[in-house]
């Protein structure tokens, strides 16, 4: 007798963990320095005062302060910190 059922195709069955993307601290908001304010694939929102691009297009806090999504012109958008 086997002792295993048949599972069909064991190929399948992985799968990878999120990336956990998105917006991390909003407009208004008060934040730290070092804080992480948007994780991105690519300049979705571009770094304005105040705020860091690292490697990975991630933008983080330089200062500790108020959070403000501005445009940077007709397409595209910025973020700064403002020192509260």
């Amino acid at each position: 007798m086997a002792h295993k059922k048949g599972q069909g195709s064991t190929r399948n069955g992985r799968d990878s963990n999120a990336q956990r993307r998105g917006i991390k601290a909003f407009g208004g908001q008060k934040i730290n320095a070092g804080t992480i304010i948007v994780r991105q694939v690519g300049t979705k929102i571009h770094p304005g005062n105040n705020v860091g691009l690292g490697k990975d297009y991630t933008i983080f806090s330089k200062i500790d302060g108020i959070v403000m999504y501005e445009r940077l012109d007709k397409k595209r958008k910025k973020v700064s910190v403002y020192a509260s």
